[in-house]
């Protein structure tokens, strides 16, 4: 219990059958966008917990996370299911490397997530940080179907910002649509249409690169991105491409 702390959930929105985002209230250590906490419920005796990746700013005082239901997890139909009013635990502390304060300087930031890697980008662009660092901003969601596109109006709000800076770029690989990308990122890279729907070259000159979501993603995009001379960021070797893996 030491690590916890008493919440209660202030709404769970469905997007889908299986994507929800979680809104509860607390009193945690401050965090810094694009880092995770942590949820749980008392499951047979135990606090069963998950790390999740706050959607809300770290100046906001509800924190929000982004989910999707894995029908044999012991956790995430609980979740699901919960109510405005009923408790849940929360971690007292973030964590997580995946911030801006670990990416390095650039022209542009290129932010390609997959489903509910969708998240953390989220966060960061709601603080002023990536607005001030950067001259181009470049979201890409990659998702299945349509209506798995979540988030729309807040989306629309960064386009409001600035239009000149930021791009929105949705991605759908099981069904055509007369707006999104067809297919998977790595191989929209590759064959040159990222490149096209942006007009902006992904090139190391002038790229940072977080990717978020699908190991099967993340490992693709960054053979795909090494082989033009992009490089894995890490403290001791700073380069142009910063990952989070999403289970």
């Amino acid at each position: 219990m030491a690590n916890w702390i008493d919440a209660e959930v202030i709404e769970n929105k469905h997007w889908t059958e299986n994507l929800y985002s979680l809104r509860v209230a607390g009193e945690i250590e401050s965090f810094t966008a694009g880092q995770f906490g942590r949820l749980g419920l008392q499951i047979d005796d135990q606090i069963v917990g998950r790390p999740y990746s706050f959607v809300s700013a770290p100046d906001e005082n509800v924190y929000e996370f982004y989910s999707i239901v894995v029908d044999e997890g012991p956790l995430s139909p609980k979740l699901a299911q919960l109510k405005k009013g009923d408790a849940v635990y929360l971690g007292k502390q973030a964590n997580g490397f995946f911030t801006l304060d670990e990416v390095p300087a650039g022209e542009q930031l290129w932010m390609l997530s997959t489903g509910t890697g969708l998240g953390p980008y989220l966060s960061i662009l709601k603080t002023d940080q990536p607005w001030q660092r950067f001259k181009k901003l470049i979201l890409v969601h990659a998702v299945r179907y349509a209506n798995e596109l979540t988030y729309q109006d807040l989306i629309s709000s960064f386009s409001q910002r600035d239009p000149d800076k930021f791009l929105y770029v949705p991605f759908v690989s099981r069904e055509q649509t007369d707006f999104a990308l067809h297919g998977r990122v790595p191989a929209a890279i590759t064959d040159g249409r990222l490149e096209e729907r942006t007009k902006l070259p992904l090139q190391s000159e002038h790229a940072q690169v977080m990717i978020c979501g699908n190991p099967d993603m993340v490992k693709d995009t960054r053979e795909v991105l090494q082989k033009r001379g992009f490089s894995k960021n890490l403290r001791r070797k700073p380069g142009n491409i910063t990952t989070e893996n999403y289970w």
